[in-house]
């Protein structure tokens, strides 16, 4: 019998699942269609494609955890079937991260105003920038991903062992080793967190700048171009929120082998991880002009009598 907790645990899953595949599907379905009609992608819909697929996937690997913590909790935390998906989680969840550190810096490039002389060297070759960062990602994810070998090799050698008798102290010792090298793995992704958080600040205080000396110069606050940049900046601010809830969830996550109440930890800390791919989709739509006015004609208003500004969304 399921308690209340894993009741609403489930709910929660299922919702954010639904409304991700919803929000990444469509992204996939407007920038693919556009692509194949006119055999030609911008570099920003690329990015936000690519991103839009491992998002998918990474939704499909966190509910299939989901279910196995609610009904499966001892192969949850043990067992060949756990290490498979630790493999798939640590590779997509690697790209998922690098991706989106791309669009930052792909945004930060693009619409950031800076007279620094590497900013500007960084300017002119944005799309080869963006595009090492992309084939970067998809080393360091291999990379992060057979670094797992070891930890692997380090849970076998403790899993046959019996944890009662003579043996209990070495299986501590060893249980702890791993716990400690399992968390040590999330270092893995400091440098995309402080690489984003650098270009989505600098593109904050370029915006910021901006919006000061328009009103300096005496442009109404209600003037179009200004409110695109308080649009932009609300924007920013939600990409940097939902970053940083994102990697909150890998803390709880970390820390919960070192907790009494571990599945409640490990529950918690699976909604967080999923609320960052499954509603920053719909923020991304909402910031990309193409996919903003897609989404206003599926709507059943009447388009025709929206403002004219008003599809004027964030898009480099």
């Amino acid at each position: 019998m399921l308690e209340l907790a894993e009741w609403v645990f489930l709910v929660l899953i299922v919702a954010q699942f639904i409304l991700g595949n919803l929000g990444n599907g469509f992204i996939e379905l407007v920038n693919g269609s556009s692509w194949f009609k006119s055999k030609r992608i911008s570099l920003s819909d690329f990015v936000i494609t690519i991103l839009a697929l491992s998002r998918i996937i990474l939704l499909w690997i966190i509910f299939i955890d989901g279910v196995l913590i609610v009904f499966f909790f001892h192969l949850h935390v043990s067992g060949t079937l756990m290490r498979i998906i630790d493999i798939f989680w640590t590779f997509v969840n690697n790209l998922n991260i690098w991706f989106i550190t791309c669009l930052g810096v792909l945004y930060c490039l693009k619409i950031a105003n800076y007279s620094h002389p590497i900013f500007l060297w960084l300017k002119w070759r944005v799309s080869k920038v963006v595009v090492w960062m992309l084939l970067s990602a998809l080393l360091l994810s291999c990379v992060r991903t057979m670094s797992l070998i070891n930890e692997f090799k380090l849970y076998f050698s403790f899993s046959g062992i019996d944890s009662k008798g003579n043996m209990t102290e070495y299986f501590r010792e060893k249980r702890h080793e791993y716990d400690l090298m399992h968390v040590l793995g999330t270092l893995w992704n400091l440098p995309p967190l402080v690489v984003c958080l650098i270009s989505y600040f600098l593109l904050l205080f370029s915006l910021g700048k901006h919006m000061r000396q328009m009103e300096q110069n005496g442009i109404n606050s209600r003037d179009r171009g200004t409110e695109t940049h308080k649009r932009a900046i609300r924007i920013i601010l939600s990409f940097l929120l939902f970053f940083l809830f994102y990697f909150i969830s890998f803390l709880i996550f970390s820390f919960s082998r070192f907790v009494p109440q571990r599945k409640m930890s490990v529950m918690i800390g699976e909604v967080i991880t999923m609320l960052n791919p499954a509603a920053h989709s719909f923020i991304l739509i909402l910031g990309n002009k193409k996919l903003k006015q897609s989404f206003l004609a599926m709507l059943p208003c009447k388009s025709g009598h929206l403002h004219p500004g008003s599809t004027e969304s964030f898009s480099p």
